[in-house]
């Protein structure tokens, strides 16, 4: 990749940051009368459901302590708001998010902050671990860093408990998700490099090698979303789905790892789990990364299986320039060259800003909502922050 071209996607990814995306969600996604923040809105902003979900608040907090740590020549009086609204979205989790009952997270609550749901799973407490450990690193607050390191006892505990809540499924046919040991990664390496975290480093190691053990699958050159207890391929829908963005996400957390490490075996690691993906996940008809395909090529269940959604071309186009990055392989670049220009031509809304987040396989928009409980400001930003930083050689 030629020096020019490095300094065009990097004033891209940079310029769309903080010109583009960070003024949509500060302008639409404040809550000023509740706290927290606003993620259910429509094209132009406007806010269509004024619920909450804590993935997003935790999400929104850790975005905007990130920002305050990662740019500290960024404009001043923006470094201030960024940290004063990271710290209204910490006191929202701190003051609704937590059941007392039990202590874990909720998943869905109104605008003022009672309750509605809560999920098996706990990728809330997840999110607002790194937020709460952002904070902690912005403000030098060992108060926040505790917090940090409780939160993140609380996912793992969960996470690794046999019946944390009423089994969805019965016991006659138990799998294991790659979400748990890649989110539990990457988790505590967000916490490891803001806060004194003496425990990372066993969390991290054990994550990847519990990827490495049961997912990934060299005799079928593929990374499996769910397997049996025993790592087996379980030859039913679910068991042959496969999520290409997902085990992608988790190629680019290997990745970095090595290079943090200078550790040439996580390195390649990763770079295979991403070979191999892309060549399930990469649409060569349509372009773009498609969300679901399965193991053996057989029709996938889910309707939404060839829709192109934001977050899995995030994770593509962050993996391909770290393995980039990571090996000098001209392949990678041409790979995030040829992602960059389908996702730029299909999903950025130039009228009112943000990305779209749904599309179909060919790539019309398919709902002009910029967020919900799902999409919110996150996955954009991180890539945008990721590759600006990766091409900053």
């Amino acid at each position: 990749m030629q020096s020019l071209r490095r300094q065009q996607l990097k004033s891209i990814y940079e310029n769309g940051l903080f010109e583009d995306v960070i003024p949509f969600w500060l302008q639409h996604g404040i809550d000023k009368e509740y706290g927290g923040f606003f993620t259910c809105l429509d094209r132009s902003g406007a806010v269509i459901d004024s619920d909450k979900a804590v993935w997003q608040q935790g999400r929104f907090t850790w975005l905007l302590a990130k920002l305050y740590n990662e740019f500290p020549n960024h404009c001043s009086e923006q470094r201030s708001v960024w940290l004063r609204l990271a710290n209204q979205g910490a006191d929202f989790l701190g003051q609704h998010c937590f059941d007392p009952t039990d202590g874990r997270m909720w998943f869905h609550l109104t605008r003022d902050g009672k309750p509605i749901r809560k999920r098996r799973y706990a990728y809330s407490e997840s999110f607002a671990a790194i937020a709460f450990a952002q904070l902690a690193k912005a403000q030098d607050d060992s108060r926040y860093a505790q917090l940090a390191i409780n939160t993140f006892n609380r996912f793992v505990e969960h996470s690794n408990c046999d019946d944390p809540l009423i089994a969805k499924t019965t016991q006659e046919r138990p799998l294991r998700s790659i979400g748990i040991p890649m989110i539990t990664l990457v988790t505590a390496q967000e916490l490891r490099d803001a806060i004194d975290f003496e425990q990372a480093g066993d969390w991290i190691e054990a994550s990847i090698a519990e990827i490495q053990k049961y997912h990934v699958k060299p005799e079928e050159c593929c990374v499996m979303e769910t397997v049996s207890q025993n790592g087996e391929i379980v030859d039913h829908f679910d068991g042959r789905t496969l999520n290409p963005g997902h085990a992608i996400e988790a190629s680019w957390f290997i990745m970095d790892e090595g290079m943090k490490q200078s550790n040439p075996e996580l390195i390649s690691l990763g770079t295979t789990i991403l070979d191999w993906m892309w060549e399930r996940g990469w649409d060569s008809k349509y372009g773009g990364m498609l969300y679901f395909t399965d193991l053996h090529d057989h029709p996938v269940q889910e309707y939404w299986h060839d829709m192109k959604f934001w977050w899995p071309q995030n994770e593509t186009m962050i993996a391909t320039l770290m393995a980039y990055r990571a090996t000098g392989n001209e392949k990678y670049a041409l790979w995030h060259q040829r992602l960059h220009d389908w996702v730029y031509a299909h999903f950025p809304d130039t009228e009112h800003g943000e990305w779209f987040g749904y599309l179909d396989r060919t790539g019309r928009v398919t709902s002009t909502a910029k967020g919900n409980f799902w999409k919110g400001p996150f996955h954009l930003p991180r890539m945008q922050m990721t590759c600006a930083r990766l091409l900053d050689f």
